[in-house]
């Protein structure tokens, strides 16, 4: 895939596209961002962890910041508020899509799910400490008019991020690995699940090769499509915000399948590891590279969220707390969640 979205950018980079080749770019943009994830995580088997849960998440990363300073490059003044509405859409769709999906398979196949109350508290705790530094406090701090941090702000809370999520991966993959294993109904771990050997020296390097080209594709792709996705959601009577939407659903398509199978083996531990891990890698990865970006994009970064967002937010912490802490969740649970996403979704499509 990767050498055929690298021909498809050479073939359609510099023309006006009309609906036909928009359609097939936007196939093949979709196609490179799985095939991207699907080689990190051959690199991510061969090099271990904790270096894997790296690879993968900077592989997510860079394709989400792509997109993001693609778009804020080619759009002008509008885009001032891309990366809070991708970062926040994000948010929900893990914390609420992805979470509420596997709870819901998991309970419809095995009745009850249960999952590490301590490992997955503290990635909660974690998801919503970097969206109240970097989302929230925007709003009120008064140093720029608006809701945009300082400089000095800003930097503060690229650091507070990096530090939050390197704690987070040093907790999930050295020092307390154990609360992230899948347990039984008893509270016991789950036996491991058989995998089959790591790949090969020479099977990782031909994957590597292969995720720079696609990532190198999707940026170009990204670079050619954005005019059709923002005269596509400009088309529908959308909010220019809801292009965010767009990028954070693409970005998270990988993760949300991989999470839905892990469900349905009885794994919902390993679903809300993928969950609210890749809501914690969009914040506490995003956000210190567009701050390093915002030096050469002209649009302000304004990344407060307004008061509709925010109430979202925190009924998704809430209710978040209220799933979590228990350990076990059943079918409503997951249900619950899910249309926290689809209020989530109708006001930021009808704000």
């Amino acid at each position: 895939m990767p050498p055929i979205a690298l021909v498809t950018l050479a073939a359609s980079w510099g023309r006006d596209l009309n609906t036909v080749p928009v359609v097939v770019v936007a196939v093949v943009l979709a196609a490179a961002v799985l095939a991207a994830v699907h080689h990190a995580e051959v690199v991510a088997l061969r090099v271990g962890e904790p270096f894997g849960s790296l690879v993968l998440a900077v592989a997510v990363t860079v394709i989400e910041v792509a997109l993001i300073v693609t778009l804020m490059l080619s759009g002008g003044p509008d885009t001032s508020t891309l990366a809070r509405d991708t970062v926040f859409a994000a948010v929900m769709i893990t914390c609420n899509g992805i979470l509420g999906l596997s709870l819901l398979l998991g309970a419809l196949r095995h009745g009850v799910t249960v999952f590490n109350a301590e490992g997955t508290g503290a990635a909660l705790a974690t998801v919503t400490t970097l969206a109240t530094l970097s989302l929230v406090l925007p709003t009120f701090t008064t140093s720029r008019p608006g809701p945009e941090f300082s400089t000095g702000q800003l930097a503060f809370a690229a650091l507070a991020s990096l530090a939050l999520y390197g704690a987070f991966v040093v907790t999930q993959t050295v020092r307390h690995r154990d609360f992230f294993l899948p347990v039984a109904a008893n509270g016991d771990p789950l036996p491991a699940e058989e995998h089959a050997d790591p790949p090969t020296a020479r099977t990782a390097l031909t994957s590597l090769g292969l995720l720079i080209v696609a990532l190198i594709a999707v940026v170009g792709l990204a670079k050619v499509e954005s005019p059709a996705i923002e005269e596509g959601v400009a088309a529908l009577n959308f909010p220019q915000s809801f292009v965010g939407v767009v990028i954070a659903l693409l970005v998270l398509l990988p993760e949300t399948l991989a999470a839905a199978n892990a469900a349905r083996r009885n794994r919902v531990q390993v679903s809300l590891n993928l969950a609210l891990g890749s809501g914690m890698a969009s914040i506490g990865l995003t956000i210190p590279v567009i701050a390093v970006a915002t030096i050469w994009l002209d649009p302000p970064l304004l990344l407060g969220l307004g008061p509709t967002q925010m109430v979202l937010l925190a009924v998704t912490v809430a209710v978040g707390v209220l799933t979590v802490v228990p350990g076990r969740a059943t079918r409503l649970q997951g249900v619950v969640h899910l249309v926290l996403l689809a209020a989530f979704l109708f006001l930021a499509a009808s704000p």
